[in-house]
């Protein structure tokens, strides 16, 4: 299946011309929501993705909310979405035309890991590699940054401390 863009990639930004735009997956998350905060203190417009559930796990950012000046400059906006949808991705970063990308989504539950282990790949690995797939449709792999967030899971038992670049992984959870 082939996917486009529906923004043209020489149609003007608007009102977001010059200015600095974030979107971060995983935005209700710990991290997430730190990100969101420090990021808008930078004078940041911030877009989130939330996947739809049948309760809003929102919290975490609804202080941001309570913030008159983020909604009425339009500061913050939440799109729903899933890692595990392509075309979904694709839509939100055509819309949104970030100039910065944090991807901080993933099924980071270990215990979880093990018990769904195939949909943990899928948004954790899978979901990455849709992103920046995404991004590549959209046109925009020369002028987005793009941020990939992973975990010290990676290491597992680790064998020093601290680790660096030659440190050798053993993971011990599918996360």
């Amino acid at each position: 299946m082939s996917l486009e863009c529906k923004i043209p990639l020489d149609q003007p930004e608007g009102s977001n011309a010059g200015r600095r735009i974030a979107l971060i997956t995983g935005i209700t998350g710990q991290d997430g929501s730190y990100l969101a905060e420090f990021l808008l203190a930078k004078d940041y417009v911030v877009h989130g993705i939330i996947r739809r559930a049948s309760t809003f796990n929102t919290s975490r950012i609804e202080h941001l909310y309570a913030d008159p000046n983020t909604h009425k400059q339009d500061r913050m906006i939440l799109h729903y979405g899933d890692m595990t949808d392509s075309s979904c991705l694709v839509k939100i970063i055509s819309a949104v035309r970030p100039t910065e990308i944090y991807n901080l989504a993933a099924q980071s539950h270990v215990k979880v890991s093990f018990d769904l282990s195939e949909y943990t790949a899928e948004v954790d690995a899978v979901g990455t590699l849709r992103l920046l797939d995404a991004i590549r449709t959209c046109g925009l792999e020369k002028s987005v940054k793009f941020y990939q967030a992973s975990t010290s899971e990676l290491y597992g038992k680790v064998v020093e401390t601290p680790q660096n670049e030659k440190t050798p992984f053993y993971p011990r959870s599918p996360y």
